[in-house]
Order: C-alpha cells, then structure tokens, then sequence
C-alpha cells in the first residue's frame, strides 16, 4: 500500500493528467473504457444471480454476495496493478496513468459544456439531446430551464461522484480503494434502481455507495461554496443553503453539492422531476432562488466545476507537500 504522502502526490499527478487530457477518444474507440468492462461484469452478475422469479429476500441475499465479489475484485485488482508498478522502473507513472482514467473532470465538464452549447446553438432540441445524454429524466417534458437544471444537478452530483469521491478513495487506500469505489458506484447506476427487478437484487449496492460517498459529498459541498464567488455567488449564502435544504434531498449524498451549487448560484434545483413512466415530486433546494435556469447559468455552473477542481488539487499538493515536510521524506 502507498504512504499517505506518496498517494497524495501522485494523485495530484493524476488529477492533473485528467484535467489537461480527459479519456482520448482514439484510445477508447479501440479498446473499451474500465469503467464499461466494470459495467459488463455487472451485467453478468445481475444475469446470473438476479433470475426471473426467485423470491424478493432471495434475490438480497444474491445483491450482497454480487456487492461483496465486486470490492474483492476491484480491489484484487487494484492491489495487483500497485504491485507491478513498484518492481517495473517509473511505475509511477502506470499508477498516476490509472488512477486519471477513473476521474471524470475533463469529461464532466464537455458533457455539461455540451448541453449549453446545444441550448446555445440549436435551441431547446439541441438542449435536449445533450441532456439526455447525462441524465435519466425524460428530456421532453424539460423547457430550457428543466434543460438547464438538469445539467446543472448532473454537473454539482457527478463532481462528488465522479471527481472527489475517486480522488478521496485513492487518497485513503491507492489504486484497490479507487478501482473497487468504482465499481460500486458503476453497480449503484446499474442496478442500485427501486424497480421490480432491481429493487432486492440492487439493495446492498445502493446501500454501500450511499456509505462510500458520505465523505466526498461534503467535501464537494465545501469545495463549491468556497469558490463561490467564481460565479458572481457568496460563500456564506452556499453554505446557508447546504446546512438548511441538504437533508430535503431523497440522496443522503447528492443533496450536498446540488444545494451548495444552487446557493452559489441564486437557482433552484431540484424539485419536481418526470422520468420515463414516474414522477419525482421533491422539495427544491434553494427554493427562494430563480427557476428561470438559462444557459448563461450552466456557464456559471462550469466556472464552479474548474475552481472546484483546481482547489481539490491544490488542497492535495499542499497537503501532501505538508505531511512529506513534517516526516522528512523526499517526494515518492
């Protein structure tokens, strides 16, 4: 297992690497993403164990085995690829090379950039079919401003998802807590759904990813509000706005970063939702904000997502350099 130290600065590495290069596209237009390979075993797992007509407790009890067989292999995996790089020469770059292909900034942001420019080029046609591409709701019943903040929620959530939560993962146990962290949170989005095949099969999963993003979601909060200020928002109005309407949200997690991003903001998000064949009706957070979303505020949105990432960087650069200083070891 990596030092504290030695993991911090090499996910500072990392989290550099992906912010400059992201996931190219003539790489994994020949061979196929981790994170899809993860989703293919999934789908195996829930072909395999999750058979029509088995009984509800059943079908629990065979989520939790799929739950406990994905860590084990993730972080099998994980472990295997921390050990290969430290016998192969500059093996530190095959762990940063890794550990930058399970973060998503680059990528979060040209999904959410990609909605703006629809809405901003091709009107709210253009918008939808961006939208549709980052999120589950049902994209015709959204006007430009359910477009809008639809985006906005997929930007704030997927921030603490898929940018801190592999960040603090790695931080914490290497290459086996980030890959396994991964695959529970690609098995929450598969099968982590209250539906009739889903509901008992998906339980453990839901669950565990509800555990495991606990932290990254208030770090991700905190992170928003203090840039704040990049949007033209008040850090102490994100903050208010995160201690008061946090909890509203039906996600023990993703309330966090959607009400910091809306009090940044001056916006309401959330609220009413329509997905495919159901409604959602929640409470806004930040009600007393706007809900007139435009694609000027996804604008803003984006300048909350890169100050974010650029302060989670740097808190892991001095972090790192701090705990190297104070114990009186070199860099790796």
């Amino acid at each position: 297992m990596l030092l504290f130290s030695d993991a911090l600065f090499l996910l500072f590495a990392a989290l550099v690497a992906d912010a400059l290069i992201g996931d190219p596209d003539l790489l994994w237009r020949r061979w196929p993403h981790p994170v899809v390979l993860i989703g293919r075993f999934i789908g195996f797992l829930d072909r395999t164990l999750n058979r029509d007509g088995l009984p509800q407790e059943r079908r629990k009890r065979r989520g939790v085995v799929a739950l406990v067989a994905l860590v084990a292999i993730g972080f099998g995996l994980g472990y295997a690829i921390e050990h290969a790089a430290r016998l192969l020469p500059f093996g530190q770059i095959l762990t940063v090379a890794v550990a930058a292909v399970f973060l998503a900034q680059k990528s979060l942001y040209q999904h959410i950039a990609a909605v703006r420019d629809g809405l901003l080029t091709d009107g709210l046609a253009g918008g939808r079919k961006a939208v549709a591409m980052i999120v589950g709701r049902d994209p015709q019943t959204l006007d430009e401003a359910g477009v809008s903040r639809a985006s906005i929620e997929s930007c704030a959530e997927n921030f603490s998802d898929g940018v801190v939560a592999p960040a603090f993962w790695f931080a914490v146990l290497g290459l086996p807590g980030l890959i396994a962290y991964k695959a529970v949170n690609t098995a929450d989005s598969m099968i982590g759904h209250k539906t009739e095949r889903h509901q008992a099969f998906g339980w453990a999963s839901a669950r565990f990813d509800d555990l495991v993003n606990l932290p990254a979601s208030r770090l991700s909060g905190l992170l928003i509000v203090l840039v704040a200020p990049l949007a033209g928002g008040s850090p102490l109005t994100a903050l208010r706005t995160i201690l008061r309407d946090a909890r509203k949200h039906r996600s023990p997690n993703a309330g966090w970063p959607e009400a910091a991003m809306a009090g940044a903001l001056d916006i309401a998000l959330a609220g009413p939702r329509s997905y495919p064949g159901y409604t959602v009706e929640d409470p806004f957070l930040n009600a007393s904000g706007r809900t007139s979303v435009t694609a000027q505020d996804i604008s803003r949105a984006l300048n909350l997502l890169k100050g974010s990432c650029l302060l989670l960087a740097l808190f892991v650069l001095l972090l790192a350099a701090a705990i190297a200083a104070v114990n009186g070891t070199a860099v790796f």
